[in-house]
């Protein structure tokens, strides 16, 4: 057999946010990762651009931030068309309104500053396994002369990150359960067009949205009760949006200039399994449910920093038994209550008139301190607990609350001795593991963690900032994805944990 073009350890298939995410947490963690996506360009529509609490926790956690800035606020949020208030325990409450063509350019531009490679221009057509490695092949586009030339690469490991139709999930025979839409959402960005702003605005024909945004452009959605859903391929005509628009709403916009087309059904469907030996899947492509809120770019962001960290340390040997197949174990639960959570807004939303009682109590029900919190933390995505075990500290498995340290904090690497990072989150920028002590012994901390300083964990002896939030914890070890692996805990416990989340000791 000849050579591949490319070898490498990880092939990571789409270029969208969630494959650009998982790019730079592989690279961050010391994987060779190349990117492979059909499109030759960036998007020139708006498509998906709703971030939520947790996701800008990560960027946070990354370092992001400061490029992105302070991106505009969404506004309110909602529960199935009823108003929700948003607020959380996160220093990012609400929801933040960011452009996926932004978002794409700031994880590709930080992926391959990490060394991440990214390949555009090819559509993969093939996947192969062996003991040991994934063969996948690639399509380019037609050249001058009209034939198409293939791509081979190798790689150790196939992440299929690419969307709801994924051809890595075809071809590697991933079951895909669930069932087909039977509702429809027509949406579409019109220039030209003077129509009123609308909420969630029901009419007793269907449903209509429509508000105006940056450079005049106004993105309206509409849905018709009882209407079937398009069979047609690829989006919708202007004429049909056009044509629902004025039988829901009784105006025009058929003057206007469309300048993106879109729909979307309350179809739901989740991957039995997120991993087959070698090829996992993650965002869209493990899970299709309406986009609801933005949930579904952010369910897809979070699948991403769960698996890269994992998949770095099998690729580079210092896994330890479980860790790459714990991804399924902890992201599928936590997938199917998202897509839950959805199904019951789709109903919500897209229900006719027999759903109004039913919306009138949930109107009732949001306005109780206890089931906005709880609805508002599992959209925001602050609220994930991953298992942990019986008489663990009740943050275990959850993720770190946002600390902010005070002066003389200090991180202990191998590699960096300068002053440490100003808060919990940042203390993770290196995509490490952090032993975070707030008891003041630090020489025993260190002893505990000895083992595993050998670009695995961190230590960062710390105080709280005064005046700050109090914390809840005296000592905890962070997962580099943020969620808290041990706290409080007994020194055999912590080394357990160590094990568990990092691989055996370093041999000294």
């Amino acid at each position: 057999m000849s050579a591949p073009d490319i070898d490498t350890q990880v092939l990571v298939v789409g270029a969208g946010p969630v494959g650009l995410m998982l790019a730079g947490e592989l690279a961050l963690g010391g994987a060779d990762v190349v990117v492979l996506e059909r499109r030759t360009g960036p998007l020139t529509e708006s498509r998906a651009s709703t971030l939520h609490a947790r996701t800008m926790e990560l960027l946070d956690q990354r370092g992001l931030l400061e490029e992105l800035g302070t991106p505009p606020a969404g506004g309110p949020g909602h529960f199935g068309g009823t108003r929700l208030d948003l607020t959380t325990d996160s220093p990012y409450s609400g929801q933040w309104k960011v452009p996926q063509v932004r978002t794409e350019e700031l994880l590709e531009g930080w992926a391959t500053r990490l060394g991440a490679r990214v390949v555009k221009g090819h559509r993969l057509t093939d996947l192969r396994t062996a003991p040991q490695s994934v063969e996948a092949t690639a399509e380019a586009a037609p050249g001058p002369g009209g034939a198409a030339s293939a791509l081979r690469v190798r790689a150790a490991y196939v992440v299929g990150c690419d969307g709801e139709s994924s051809t890595v999930r075809e071809l590697a025979g991933f079951a895909f359960p669930g069932r087909d839409a039977t509702r429809e959402l027509l949406r579409a960005d019109v220039a030209d067009v003077e129509v009123p702003d609308r909420r969630f605005e029901r009419h007793p024909g269907g449903l209509a949205i429509s508000a105006r945004g940056p450079g005049g452009v106004t993105r309206v959605m509409v849905h018709e009760y009882g209407a079937p859903v398009g069979r047609e391929p690829g989006p919708p005509s202007f004429a049909r949006v056009a044509d629902t628009w004025r039988r829901v709403t009784g105006d025009d916009i058929g003057g206007g200039a469309p300048l993106w087309l879109n729909s979307f059904g309350d179809a739901l469907r989740q991957a039995s399994q997120y991993r087959r030996g070698r090829i996992l899947l993650a965002g869209d492509a493990a899970h299709h449910q309406m986009p609801v809120g933005g949930q579904a770019l952010n369910l897809g962001l979070q699948d991403a920093a769960n698996l890269g960290w994992k998949l770095a340390a099998e690729v580079r040997g210092t896994a330890g038994p479980g860790l790459l197949d714990s991804y399924h174990s902890e992201r599928h639960p936590a997938g199917r209550r998202v897509l839950d959570n959805i199904a019951a807004q789709a109903l919500l939303l897209l229900g006719g008139s027999g759903t109004e009682e039913l919306r009138t109590l949930f109107g009732e029900l949001l306005r109780e301190p206890r089931v906005r919190a709880h609805l508002a933390g599992t959209i925001a995505g602050v609220d994930v607990r991953y298992a942990a075990e019986p008489g663990a500290h009740r943050l275990v498995g959850a993720r770190v609350p946002y600390l902010r340290f005070g002066t003389g904090t200090d991180t202990d690497t191998d590699t960096d001795t300068a002053a440490g990072p100003g808060s919990s989150f940042a203390a993770l920028r290196a995509g490490r593991g952090v032993l975070v002590d707030l008891s003041g012994r630090p020489a025993r901390v260190r002893a505990a963690a000895e083992p595993w300083r050998d670009g695995r964990v961190d230590v960062v002896t710390a105080t709280p900032e005064p005046g700050g939030t109090a914390p809840e914890f005296t000592t905890a070890l962070l997962r580099p994805d943020g969620h808290v692996a041990w706290a409080d805990g007994t020194v055999p416990e912590l080394e357990a944990a160590l094990l568990r989340w990092f691989g055996p000791a370093a041999r000294r």
